[in-house]
């Protein structure tokens, strides 16, 4: 009898074990398939991540698009004493010249001769009252950086007659009608307002959008998005019904042949 309960036990022992086992390996493999779904959902989550569209196709941060460095700080107002003094400084000018109308040569002037009197007196004086004369800095225009600024203007002229030139040989429509819309809406501004209040609009625009921009950036292009599908859709239907039909210029391989 002691025997058979022997045996018994035994047996009843090796079932729990293989209960035990069966139970492990349920929860090990229940864990790794949470783990690779765990993955899985990563994975996907970053790819959804990469794929998250951005106005004009960027992939850099807007500090990087703009240049980086100092002039992409003082757009994105990273110190904000040195940005609110350059918008104020903007602003005054545009009130000088604007409201109270005052003339660039007369303002000029006027400062040539407050800064010229100034030291001409400090300069004679300073041997009456003992005191050293003003040291008044040696001011000259590097040659390398002349010839920098004239070869990026010379670039960038270059580059515009180009595509200038390209675009009154009819090769891209597209392109023709964003500049004719682009100088069209230039001239409604200028026919609106002068030149020193257009510069400020613009000064303004810049200014403010980009730090505007970072602030709301995940908002805007998910519009931008929408309003970018939008205007693919009505470009489609009016290049099918309009541009479609409209004789292009020869082509670049025509005129080799």
């Amino acid at each position: 009898m002691s025997e058979q309960g022997a045996g018994q036990g035994s047996k009843e022992e090796s079932l729990m074990d293989k209960i035990t086992e069966k139970f492990h390996g349920s929860s090990s493999s229940s864990s790794s398939s949470d783990d690779e779904a765990g993955r899985a959902a990563g994975s996907s989550s970053s790819s959804v991540k990469a794929k998250i569209y951005r106005l004009f196709g960027r992939e850099k941060p807007v500090h990087s698009v703009l240049g980086g460095g100092k002039p992409a700080d003082l757009l994105l107002w990273r110190n904000k004493k040195i940005s609110g003094g350059v918008l104020a400084g903007a602003t005054a000018i545009w009130l000088l010249f604007e409201v109270l109308e005052y003339h660039l040569l007369t303002l000029l002037c006027h400062g040539f001769i407050l800064t010229l009197g100034i030291l001409f007196l400090w300069s004679n004086a300073s041997a009456f009252v003992n005191k050293c004369p003003p040291n008044i800095p040696e001011v000259k225009i590097p040659e390398d950086l002349a010839v920098n600024v004239a070869r990026s203007l010379r670039y960038e002229i270059n580059r515009g007659f180009a595509s200038l030139r390209a675009i009154g040989q009819g090769r891209d429509l597209k392109k023709f009608l964003i500049v004719v819309a682009g100088l069209w809406i230039l001239s409604a501004l200028g026919s609106s307002c002068n030149f020193l209040t257009l510069f400020y609009i613009v000064f303004m625009v810049l200014y403010t959008v980009p730090v505007l921009y970072e602030k709301y950036e995940d908002k805007i292009d998910a519009f931008g998005e929408k309003a970018m599908v939008e205007l693919k859709k009505y470009y489609a239907i009016f290049d099918e019904k309009c541009l479609s039909k409209i004789p292009k210029g020869p082509s670049k391989d025509k005129k080799q042949h």
